[in-house]
């Protein structure tokens, strides 16, 4: 497990929207994880949009990896089971460790906001080149379940008795 330390640390994160559709004025997933990481204190260095295509979802996830300015990325969309959803796909090449965890506990919280229908939600989590890396649903609700319960908290140094942080 990681070590905690008793004071928060901003990390560079980047967010990614995966979807045919959204743009810069509709995407409010996207907006809404770029709006929350700021409010906590976080940097966010780059925020795009992609279509819902591996190659170009790994593309440019690749390019953060490989940047030591981007710690972390968020990425909504591409989860579900659409012939056109393939952020996991994208993804697990990428990832030196998976993150089981996230996508168990993402699917467990939100059961108490959707039912069964946390089944269909694909959201993963991985490490590549001491990245993280969380997938969650393209739904701003979504969106906010991952964030509010998850991902914030392990994104603080402070938080107890373990996070993400000494290991970016």
């Amino acid at each position: 497990m990681g070590h905690a330390q008793t004071e928060f640390r901003p990390a560079k994160i980047a967010v990614l929207t995966v979807s045919d559709t959204r743009t810069e004025e509709n995407d409010t997933s996207g907006g809404y994880l770029a709006e929350q990481l700021q409010q906590v204190g976080h940097q966010l260095v780059d925020k795009q949009i992609v279509v819902d295509d591996r190659y170009k979802i790994r593309a440019i996830v690749s390019q953060w990896i490989a940047d030591e300015n981007v710690q972390a990325v968020l990425i909504t969309g591409g989860t579900g089971f659409t012939s056109r959803d393939s952020t996991p796909e994208a993804l697990i090449p990428l990832f030196d460790k998976q993150v089981e965890g996230f996508g168990e506990l993402f699917r467990m919280v939100s059961y108490e906001e959707i039912g069964t229908s946390t089944i269909q939600s694909r959201a993963i989590a991985g490490f590549a080149n001491h990245t993280v890396i969380f997938a969650m649903p393209g739904s701003t609700g979504a969106c906010k379940t991952a964030w509010t319960k998850i991902i914030c908290q392990q994104l603080d140094a402070s938080h107890r008795p373990c996070n993400f942080m000494p290991h970016l």
